[in-house]
């Protein structure tokens, strides 16, 4: 039975978890873990904060799933939402257009690099990158080579959860339920040098993309798709010149080059665009997340116009789009948005503060279970071993036991909100606001000191390490 809005607002903490256990369905979520468990429910949130349904605060580590970029509470995006209803409350861009759409594609094209002019918009990143497939297939066709279907991605990448998007994710365990999927994903080894022979050429990844084109054929590689700095896997950046060479390697067999920045623009490695930070030039930039601080759902694919022009003329058209794509509201909200980083230059924020974050976490590595440190701006990963000499890693059955059998509980109930996961080697990753500065940098670093030394006294059998006191939240 249905339950009347202003009745479901004055629910008890007790109703909300019964409600919450009978009737929402949580994604990506182990719903029996919560069967003798409550909930996690957040109810407000403020600046790097959230609070949940007892009062308790919580940093936000993770950026509400790397998302809310400019920080919680910025009431600036809601006001520029509600001018917007009491103007326009909705209207397609299907074949029309209205003001917010058109000022938003043009201030994007003004911040995005080169000649990525044309904006497409979409609700989110899964349909970003669903439209860039599409359209590198489409391009190649109108240019008469339709065998060029394939796309070419990396090991353990995650690049949505739509079955086109879902072909070039690299994560088997996210494939295998939804299988058969769109025909032409092809992967290659991902840039985690941590774990490579010492001896091994540094742009060996990136000739591994040739190879791959070679083998499967340069007549049927539509597309190469790689984000920035890789997020599954754990925060893994580029070697020097990856890129460069990957651009040369797409050039040479009439392959686009999609560069995955739903998670690495709007300034989470310290420049607006996550190609900018590594000096290389995409046919097509897809984006989302950040680009609202996720106050509303919005996303966009950009296109060159290089790429674009095929569709520009007569009768050609891209036979592609979503009905909500380029929403008022959510173009308004972006609006907001871009004026916060600019205002507070928050790309450059991150860029000043990127070493004090890393060498913040570096410090952890005191701890025997920490492995590797990486990533870029304010999103980085810490990489748990067994042994920090060997680099020897978990089994599956200790990863599990790790992760979810005691890091992802303990480190909520200290009061902080990060990612610990294991689609590849266990790792946890942060990705606080970033308006985070050295009080949130502390705070993560004592929570962490504490739970992952006792993680080590746990899994590793020693405890070398002095706990030190945590910052208790107010």
């Amino acid at each position: 039975m249905a339950i009347a809005s202003e009745t479901a607002t004055k629910t008890s903490q007790a109703s909300l978890q019964e409600l919450a256990k009978r009737h929402l369905w949580m994604h990506f979520t182990r719903h029996g873990a919560y069967e003798q468990a409550d909930v996690p429910i957040i109810t407000r949130g403020e600046g790097c904060y959230v609070y949940d349904e007892h009062g308790n605060r919580y940093l936000d580590g993770l950026s509400a799933l790397f998302c809310v970029n400019a920080g919680h509470g910025r009431t600036e995006i809601g006001e520029a939402i509600a001018r917007q209803v009491g103007e326009l409350d909705f209207f397609t861009v299907w074949s029309y257009a209205h003001p917010r759409a058109i000022e938003l594609a043009a201030r994007i094209a003004s911040l995005a690099p080169a000649d990525l002019n044309r904006v497409f918009f979409t609700s989110g990143g899964s349909e970003a990158v669903e439209s860039a497939l599409k359209l590198a297939r489409n391009y190649h066709r109108e240019r008469g080579h339709g065998s060029k279907t394939k796309v070419v991605a990396r090991e353990i990448a995650y690049h949505g959860t739509s079955l086109g998007a879902l072909s070039a994710t690299g994560i088997t365990a996210l494939r295998q339920q939804f299988e058969p999927l769109a025909p032409g994903g092809v992967h290659v080894p991902n840039t985690d040098s941590y774990r490579w022979p010492a001896d091994r050429d540094p742009l060996w990844a990136a000739d591994q993309i040739e190879e791959a084109i070679l083998f499967e054929g340069p007549d049927t590689v539509a597309a190469v798709i790689l984000e920035p700095v890789q997020n599954a896997g754990g925060c893994i950046p580029p070697q020097d010149g990856y890129f460069q060479r990957v651009r040369e390697i797409c050039d040479r067999h009439d392959v686009l080059l999609i560069s995955d920045e739903v998670i690495c623009s709007w300034g989470r490695i310290g420049t607006w665009f996550g190609s900018e930070r590594y000096d290389y030039r995409p046919d097509i930039i897809t984006t989302a997340k950040a680009l609202t601080s996720a106050y509303v759902p919005m996303g966009a694919m950009i296109v060159s116009d290089r790429i674009a022009e095929p569709f520009m003329h007569d009768k050609a058209m891209f036979s592609h789009g979503f009905t909500f794509a380029g929403h008022p509201a959510a173009a308004a909200a972006a609006m907001a948005t871009i004026d916060i980083y600019e205002r507070e230059d928050l790309p450059g924020h991150v860029l000043r503060k990127e070493d004090e974050f890393r060498e913040t976490l570096e410090s952890l590595q005191e701890i025997p279970i920490v492995g590797d440190v990486r990533g870029a701006g304010f999103f980085y990963a810490l990489e748990l071993v067994k042994d920090q000499d060997t680099k020897e890693t978990f089994t599956d059955e200790e990863s599990e036991d790790l992760l979810r059998g005691f890091l992802s509980g303990e480190l909520f109930r200290r009061g902080l909100i990060c990612r610990a996961d294991d689609r590849g080697d266990p790792v946890v990753q942060l990705c606080p606001p970033l308006i985070a500065d050295t009080e949130q940098f502390e705070e993560m670093r004592e929570v962490l000191h504490d739970v992952l030394s006792e993680a080590s006294k746990r899994t590793l059998g020693t405890g070398a390490v002095t706990p030190k006191r945590v910052r208790r939240a107010p």
